[in-house]
């Protein structure tokens, strides 16, 4: 009997001991990790209450020895000691540099990740700015001197490869070296100089707008220059190439900066005209017309293309100002802006019906004809997307906003695990947007033959977060089998744009009386 006790007691031992010998191997794996606070204390256990043995500058690297809860056992530079694991972040090893293209004006930076947090600044619709951290729905950056976060809702991130790793970086090759060197001109009222082509890299020194350097190379997205003798490393976001001169400024605006992933340059300014390329946001052409609400630019191979205005931005720092009203007559939308929301789209779907009808497939063509519609009667219509791509909800919005819209319609269609229940519903939020909405579900009712469910109160984010007049419509069920199949017939598509057109023509008509 004591031979078997004896025997449990070892065996548990040695299980214990396991458990510990490898949580412990785990905690020592070696990771790097990089201070992401101005001043870091390493203390002589994991708690705020310990003695402080050192304390630790932004950016240093650590080696991870072992953890407890949320700190970390860490040694740098020969040193031991405990650190909150809250203000270090895993060095990225990735030969990756990500930066971001705000896609609204008035973006707000704030000092922490959250709308409570102090505003340190603001963006506008085409600024690049580099991604230094990320966290939930909130993005670090860095903008000029400025170090805060932006809401990740509004802008779209990218990737460029660096030759060379966040890491202790080498000098790049001679054979990289331009052969013909020209200017850089600062274009932003200050930019950090660093010393490595890495945003962790030391810093050097701040160059302000105005100031001109020798390219000594170009790293993807950095250019080294000439900083007052010593080479230096800025983001080329932050000024132009070549020696400023008095038609400088003139040549930047005929830039304009696609602030979309996966946007279409089109061979004609229409949404149903053929696909040449897709852009992706951050990218840049020059602007060589405008036909519309289509800019004309040129591409690479020395052709030209069509892209839509509103998915991109020309290089404006302030938000687009309403043009003055034009008189307008009974019967015409002249001077008026609709923004068409077709929606979902992307890896968002909607829902589907029984005979695979796609709700984010029907939405845009709805959309596209409505559009067709409205702008022969004289309206600036504009699509929050023209093609298969997820838009942010709250991106929707603000293209309302931002154009100042006089009506905002999304389009959608409805599902039910009932599948008896049909008809169509028009939902609104505000009470400034119920006469909207009434005047559009009329319009609709007056040529569809589905059932009528009037017009509802309804918590969408697009209706509640819009300051604009705005309306949701959900125009039938895709769910119910038979109202699928009047729904794909164009015919249908064709009575409800009629509809909703009407129903718009005949709310902007009464404002004049």
């Amino acid at each position: 009997m004591k031979q078997t006790i004896l025997f449990l007691c070892m065996a548990l031992l040695l299980i214990c001991s396991s458990a510990y010998l490898s949580s412990f191997v785990l905690a020592n794996n070696g990771e790097t990790r990089i201070v992401n606070a101005e001043k870091l204390y390493l203390r002589e256990g994991p708690g705020l209450s310990y003695t402080i043995l050192d304390t630790l500058e932004k950016n240093e690297r650590l080696t991870v020895l072992d953890a407890d809860g949320d700190w970390l056992y860490v040694e740098t530079d020969g040193k031991k000691g405990w650190v909150a694991s809250w203000l270090t972040q895993k060095e990225q090893k990735e030969d990756v540099q990500k930066y971001a293209i705000v896609q609204v004006d008035y973006l707000n930076i704030r000092l922490e990740p959250s709308l409570d947090s102090p505003i340190l600044g603001q963006l506008f619709t085409g600024d690049q700015v580099a991604v230094q951290n990320e966290q939930n729905d909130w993005i670090q950056i860095q903008h000029q001197q400025i170090s805060g976060w932006v809401s990740s809702d509004f802008v779209t991130i990218n990737e460029t490869k660096n030759d060379e790793t966040n890491r202790e970086q080498s000098e790049p090759s001679e054979s990289t070296e331009i052969k013909n060197t020209n200017q850089f001109t600062i274009a932003v009222d200050a930019v950090i100089v660093r010393k490595k082509p890495s945003l962790k890299s030391k810093q050097l020194g701040v160059a302000k707008k105005g100031e001109q350097f020798e390219v000594i190379n170009r790293n993807h997205q950095w250019i080294q220059i000439d900083f007052h003798g010593k080479k230096g490393w800025v983001y080329n976001f932050y000024g132009t190439f070549g020696i400023s001169e008095n038609n400088d400024d003139e040549k930047e605006l005929n830039k304009i900066t696609i602030i979309y992933n996966g946007t279409n340059i089109r061979k004609e300014p229409s949404t149903a005209s053929n696909v040449l390329l897709n852009a992706q946001a951050g990218e840049q052409f020059v602007r060589i017309g405008t036909e519309g609400d289509w800019f004309k630019i040129q591409l690479p191979d020395e052709t030209v293309g069509y892209v839509a205005s509103w998915v991109v931005s020309a290089n404006e720092k302030t938000p687009k100002q309403k043009e003055k009203k034009v008189e307008r007559k009974k019967g015409t939308l002249n001077g008026v802006t609709i923004v068409l929301d077709p929606g979902h789209g992307g890896n968002d779907q909607g829902t589907a019906g029984l005979r695979n009808t796609i709700e984010k497939e029907i939405t845009l063509k709805t959309a596209e004809l409505l559009k067709t519609k409205l702008q022969q009667a004289g309206a600036n219509v504009i699509l929050t997307r023209e093609s298969d791509v997820y838009v942010g909800l709250y991106k929707r919005v603000a293209l309302a906003h931002q154009h100042g819209a006089d009506a905002f319609i999304s389009i959608h269609y409805d599902a039910s695990e009932d599948r008896t229940i049909s008809g169509f519903t028009t939902y609104y939020y505000h009470d400034y947007q119920h006469s909207l909405a009434q005047y559009v579900h009329d319009g609709v009712a007056n040529q569809l033959s589905l059932r009528d469910r009037g017009v509802q109160k309804g918590n969408y984010l697009v209706l509640r977060e819009n300051k604009q007049k705005a309306v949701l419509l959900e125009l039938g069920y895709l769910s119910n089998p038979s109202e699928e199949k009047v729904i794909n017939a164009e015919k249908f598509r064709e009575q409800a744009t009629m509809g909703i057109y009407e129903g718009i023509l005949n709310y902007f008509d009464d404002q004049l009386e």
